[in-house]
């Protein structure tokens, strides 16, 4: 089960969005946090990818 959040960052002039997922190790089974730095269409995409 994963856990979404998003934060809005604004730079210059470019609109940027922080996501952050949690995703389940396969080795350990332990939670990891997964963060990336990407414009705002395209959070959806990126939270769907396994």
């Amino acid at each position: 089960m994963a856990k979404k959040t998003v934060a809005t960052l604004q730079s210059s002039s470019k609109r940027l969005t922080k996501a952050i997922k949690m995703v389940k190790s396969p080795k350990s089974g332990a939670y990891t946090f997964v963060e990336g730095v990407m414009p705002p269409e395209l959070v959806n995409d990126w939270l769907a990818k396994k």
